[in-house]
């Protein structure tokens, strides 16, 4: 599928030997160290920057184009500020750290307005509430976002080891910036975590059985512990 969608983005192939421009953005994001996501959100703006160009090969085009693409999400687009920026990060890495091309600065561009607003915060009571309609994985989950402060994606890759039943505690792993932290682990959700902690195990066990049970390793682990 995502040779797929590359395939489109280019009206030639590369050159034999050559990798192609969103594999050598994928593979400077890594050495780079960013996260997974970041990588997702690069890729896209940049194959979206080629497709809105004609496809053209960023190499044969500047500040200017970059400008007007930017431009345009603000104006025809009706992007949020928080959108254009991150259209923008996108781009400069791209030529910056992948063409190796430094870009004057592009005074021209139209800014997409960053309004103002008051974050709505939910009291205990709404809080409440909100659980008591969430069963299950979902009430789970919710409970460990808003009992444990994670973040939803520190919530879905949180590992067996990670968890310290004894001391209440939680090790969040490689989070916003690469950087480890720990979280206390909610008194309300240590008998569900530890229930559903079981039947993970067997729903693994059975996975191994039928020769699957396969689990994702960051960076080389994978090829260290086949």
């Amino acid at each position: 599928m995502t040779q797929t969608i590359e395939n489109k983005a280019y009206a030639a192939p590369p050159p034999p030997g050559k990798p192609r421009l969103l594999d050598e953005v994928r593979r400077t994001i890594r050495l780079n160290h960013y996260s997974r996501r970041t990588e997702k959100t690069y890729v896209f703006w940049i194959r979206q920057f080629i497709l809105h160009q004609g496809k053209r090969h960023p190499k044969d085009m500047g500040a200017r184009e970059l400008s007007d693409y930017l431009s345009w999400l603000a104006t025809d687009r009706n992007v949020a500020a928080a959108t254009q920026n991150q259209a923008l990060s996108a781009l400069l890495f791209l030529y910056k750290r992948v063409l190796g091309i430094e870009l004057p600065w592009m005074d021209d561009m139209v800014r997409a307005k960053r309004p103002v607003r008051l974050p709505t915060v939910l009291n205990e009571a709404e809080m409440r509430g909100l659980l008591a309609q969430l069963h299950g994985g979902a009430w789970l989950m919710a409970s460990l976002l808003y009992g444990a402060g994670l973040r939803q994606k520190e919530c879905l890759q949180l590992r067996v080891k990670d968890i310290d039943f004894a001391y209440r505690q939680l090790f969040i792993r490689d989070a916003k910036g690469g950087k480890d932290r720990v979280s206390i682990l909610p008194e309300s959700v240590v008998q569900p975590l530890q229930e559903h902690l079981g039947r993970v195990r067997a729903l693994h066990g059975r996975d191994l059985a039928t020769g699957h049970g396969e689990v994702s390793l960051p960076r080389a682990l994978a090829r260290k512990y086949p």
